[in-house]
């Protein structure tokens, strides 16, 4: 196998001011690491138009029924993954709505398969076996900008009439995409070269979670800042914070709140339109539909 070169790579630079790591003290070393994850916000928020215009999309998508999937290999993979796996108990949404494909299959998610990264024609594959379509959102992610199956997931969507979305940690001008949106997060080189899981994954965790909570806030899966969709079935944890969702809006006692949430059958949304408006649970669900579930335009009215 032939190795391109990347040394020219912003992500695979040498950092100056963690030159000495191998031969710092402890204490050094996390002072070092900690002021280089200092400034990854910066970068993102040097992103953020191009990470609007990719919610927008996104927003779209789910408006028209379609899904947003997150492509990745290693870290960039199993963060794509993560991101949706946590979306159905937060937003209550269906578990194909936001998806993620990982280089390697599922295997990739415990343990390195590197070299399932660097075939476009396996990350072509992925898209095609997951009938991505116009209505859907492919969101490739690689931090270093090369990874050959991203690229190839993003070509093949385009051609099967998808939006896409390109997330690299290094700028345009060193390595160029052809999505739709390109989102370029530049956090510099990394404390240990060329390691970027560290501030690399850092920035992709910030931007992932931006895009998800803002899009599903957009489309009425969030009251002001409260988690309303939250899946209350998952475990104990999500009923409390059902339960105290509730109690917060309502004024209700908190043994009120749970007995509304119970007659609710779990759904905050159902609870709070049940107490605003003094229906049943039959009432209050068809009220939610007629707003397309945006529980705000109920009450807020």
């Amino acid at each position: 196998m032939t190795a391109e070169d990347r040394g020219q790579l912003t992500t695979e630079q040498p950092n100056p001011r963690s030159v000495r790591l191998g031969r710092m003290t402890v204490r050094q070393s996390v002072e070092a690491i900690n002021a280089e994850d200092a400034t990854v916000a910066g970068a993102v928020q040097a992103a953020l138009n191009d990470v609007c215009r990719a919610i927008e999309l996104v927003v779209n998508a789910f408006r028209s029924g379609g899904r947003l999937i997150y492509v990745g290999a290693g870290t960039s993979g199993r963060l794509g993954v993560l991101d949706a796996t946590e979306c159905p108990p937060t937003f209550l949404s269906g578990p194909g709505m936001v998806q993620g494909i990982i280089a390697g299959g599922p295997a990739a998610l415990t343990r390195s398969v590197e070299g399932a990264e660097d075939h476009e024609e396996d990350g072509a594959a992925a898209v095609e076996e997951r009938e991505v379509g116009p209505k859907d959102v492919l969101f490739g992610i690689a931090t270093g900008g090369t990874t050959p199956f991203v690229h190839g997931a993003i070509k093949r969507a385009r051609k099967r009439g998808a939006k896409t979305v390109f997330l690299a940690c290094v700028r345009a001008e060193e390595v160029a995409d052809d999505a739709d949106v390109s989102i370029r997060v530049v956090t510099g080189p990394e404390a240990l070269t060329g390691s970027t899981r560290m501030k690399a994954g850092t920035a992709t965790k910030m931007v992932l979670n931006m895009v998800t909570t803002v899009a599903m806030a957009q489309i009425g899966k969030v009251y002001r800042n409260l988690m309303v969709d939250v899946n209350t079935a998952t475990n104990a944890k999500l009923v409390d914070r059902g339960a105290r969702i509730v109690e917060g809006c309502t004024g209700r006692s908190r043994e009120a709140s749970r007995a509304l949430l119970e007659a609710a059958g779990g759904k905050v949304k159902t609870a709070l339109v049940m107490h605003a408006r003094n229906v049943d649970r039959d009432e209050a669900e068809r009220m939610l539909e007629g707003v397309d579930g945006n529980v705000g335009r109920i009450l807020d009215s």
